[in-house]
């Protein structure tokens, strides 16, 4: 169900080994799920790495967009990260998806670098949020 829905999302989606990967259960992985009945709705994957959090992937299906399901798995996944004692939270995003950046923003994070052609026919903003650890902002 989240790999039809990454696929529906994206033009360059995850592929099936990716997220078999990521949901072995090393503890250094972090894997949340929405579903509406039997339905995934909206998913998102991170990495633990020392004092950070870096996000990986977060997808909302269509017709659950604009409804705060996003912002549901970025706060949840956030608080997460702090009770692990992670100082920093770590992004990409593609230049052009105006509504994820803005709910990017909303939750704190700022625009650090740009990676040109990181999605192959798009560059990456790399966004950065301080999780209360002191990083100089």
């Amino acid at each position: 169900m989240v790999l039809a829905l990454e696929q529906d999302l994206f033009t360059d989606p995850w592929s099936e080994r990716m997220f078999r990967d990521d949901l072995k259960g090393d503890g250094r992985s972090l894997s949340l799920c929405l579903r509406s009945g039997r339905s995934v709705t909206g998913y998102l994957i991170g990495w633990f790495v020392a004092d950070e959090f870096h996000l990986g992937n977060l997808a909302v299906a269509r017709e659950e967009q604009g409804k705060g399901q996003g912002g549901r798995l970025l706060d949840h996944a956030l608080s997460l990260a702090r009770s692990r004692g992670c100082r920093l939270a770590t992004l990409e995003v593609r230049a052009s998806n105006g509504a994820a950046i803005a709910l990017y923003r909303g939750r704190g994070f700022r625009e650090v670098a740009v990676r040109k052609r990181y999605y192959r026919d798009e560059d990456a903003l790399v966004m950065l949020s301080d999780l209360g650890g002191g990083w100089p902002c």
